[in-house]
Parts: structure tokens; sequence; C-alpha cells
């Protein structure tokens, strides 16, 4: 019997790699892309991944492509947490801290209220909102892991990682100039980089392109921001679950998914000083790999036909959500001051 398993073990593995194995490549080649054109990772990762569509229904690639879209994603989320301390959010006082748990919790309220006023789901408001107000494209895949399986769930997850990626480059160029234009002094400048630029790379590529303390107030920011990714997790299963937003036949997600869970204890971890530098230095390059590696899946899997489909409202959406979350952090940093 254990004979048995231990071999349909081992055959179910072995359908994996074929499917795996592509999503890597092309994961591989949009970092080695990313590193030389300084553009946006997982925005490399999802258009390449898109050219290779055809191998998404592929027989021998479909199991592991669609493993590395679902698995590999929830593992990439979960060492997420190995960045983050408690240390690092307490450090800026609960100033920044309360700026942050605003902004956050009304940009998706305002999202999701917008989202059903132009007749989507609101949970793609969730999706959306979540994205721009948290960390972008990591921020996206960890919510669309959460939220329940439904026919338009990857198309609206891929749409959302694509436009979150292209307004994070916009505002890494924009947002150091309006900063300068308005006056803010560095340590300002910083917490509105870090509050309202969506993906990491690009919050300590402004924040350090105009001074040192404002790229370290506005990572430690941007790290704050990350940390909400949990409560919003959590939230998100809960909504789901309450409001029975689910397709017949599929099973509700659970209250608490075991990613948030691991991303809760790397957080405590790190945060009693238990996991060494080099250790934290693997685990994020584990992360990116995981995360570009499933989005590059999500890419492979989407036909662009359904992306042209959406029309122009999703855009107006997003550029909405952005919109108003710099104008509220621009807003309580002058009314601050």
């Amino acid at each position: 019997m254990i004979s048995t398993r231990l071999a349909a073990a081992r055959q179910s593995t072995q359908n994996l790699w074929p499917g795996i194995l592509v999503c890597l490549t092309v994961a591989a080649a949009a970092n080695f892309l990313s590193e030389h054109y300084q553009a946006p990772l997982m925005l490399f990762a999802l258009l390449l991944g898109m050219a290779l569509n055809f191998l998404g229904d592929n027989d021998a690639c479909k199991p592991g492509i669609e493993f590395a879209a679902r698995s590999l994603l929830r593992i990439g989320v979960a060492l997420l947490g190995v960045r983050i301390t408690f240390d690092q959010i307490s450090s800026l006082g609960w100033q920044p801290v309360l700026l942050v748990v605003g902004a956050v919790v009304a940009t998706i309220l305002v999202s999701m209220a917008a989202a059903r006023a132009m007749g989507f789901n609101t949970l793609f408001g969730l999706l959306s909102g979540g994205a721009t107000a948290i960390c972008g494209a990591s921020a996206a895949l960890a919510l669309s892991a959460a939220l329940p399986a439904h026919s338009g769930k990857e198309r609206a997850t891929l749409f959302t990682v694509i436009g979150v990626s292209a307004l994070s480059t916009i505002a890494m160029i924009a947002y150091p100039m309006l900063v300068e234009a308005v006056g803010l002094d560095p340590q300002q400048a910083g917490v509105f980089l870090g509050g309202t630029i969506h993906d990491v790379a690009q919050v300590v590529g402004a924040g350090y392109s105009m001074s040192q303390e404002t790229g370290d107030t506005a990572t430690v920011v941007k790290l704050m921001r990350v940390a909400m990714l949990l409560p919003v997790i959590v939230a998100a299963a809960l909504i789901t679950r309450a409001r029975g937003g689910h397709v017949e036949g599929t099973p509700r997600p659970p209250l608490l998914p075991w990613f948030a869970v691991a991303f809760l204890g790397f957080v405590v971890i790190n945060s009693m000083g238990w996991i060494p530098a080099p250790a934290q230095l693997a685990g994020n390059h584990i992360s990116m790999w995981c995360l570009t590696t499933a989005i590059a899946a999500i890419g492979v899997k989407t036909q662009l036909k359904e992306l042209v489909a959406v029309g122009i409202k999703p855009i107006l959406l997003m550029l909405g959500e952005t919109a108003f979350l710099a104008a509220l952090v621009l807003a309580v940093l002058h009314w601050g001051g």
C-alpha cells in the first residue's frame, strides 16, 4: 500500500515538471530583462507568459502550470513575512501607522463602492483596491488566492497586476517631482512615497533617488503597508464567506488561509531576531521567484482577447483608486503639518 502511494506521488510530481519548467524559464527571462532594462519584473513575467499561452492547454504542461499558478503563489506570499518586523512598523511612531491603516482601509472601501457603482463584482474592487493600497502585484496575487474561484477571477487578477505594475512605474517617475512641487521635507516625502506607490521596488527607486533619509523612511512605511496584507486577506475570506460570494459546487475559501498564518508566523519569528540576515535574503529571493513563476503561469493560462474584452471601465477604476490614495495621503500630510 505504501509503495503504491509513493509511486503515485512520484508520478504526480513527474507530471508537474514540464509545466513548472516552462514557468521557471519565463520567470528567469523576465528577471534578466528586468535587471538589464529597469522595468517591472512582474509585468515582464506576465507579458512573456502570455506569449506562450498556446502551452496553457497542453496536456503535458497543464498540471505544472496549474501548480505554479496556485501553490507557488501561496508559498511566495507566505515568505513575504521574512522582510517585516514589528520594530520596523513601530520605529516611525504611531502617526504613520495610523495613516497607513486609515489609507489602506479607506482605499479598499472606496474601491469596492466604486466597483459596484460601475457594474463590477464588488470583490473586483477588493482585489484592485487591495493591490493599490497594499503592495501592488504581490497583494493582487495574495488576495486572488484568498478569494473564491469563479470564471473571471484569473482575468481580473491578470488585469490588476498589469494595471498596478504600470501605474507603479509611472508613480516612481512622477511622484518625486510632485513631492518637490508641494515642498514636503525629506521625512514627509518618504511617508508619501512609501504610502502611495504600489510596488516595493518602485518605492525604493523613488525614495533613494531623492535622498537617503527619504529612501529609508519610504521603505519602512512601505513595509507597514505590506504588513496590512494579513488582516486584509482575513477580511477578504470573511467577506466572501458571509456574502456567499462563491460559485456553486466550489469550496468556500478557508477562514484563515494557511499562507496567511505562515506570513504572520514569519513576521513574529523575524521580530524575535530568530531569522539571520542570510536566511532573510534567501527568503526574499525565494519569495520573488515563487511570485514571478506564479504570475508567469497565470500569463500562460490567459488569452489576450480576454483582457481586451474588459473595456475602459476597469482602467478608469484603477486610475481613480491610485489618484484617491495619493490625494488622501497628501492631504493628511498637509493637514498634519
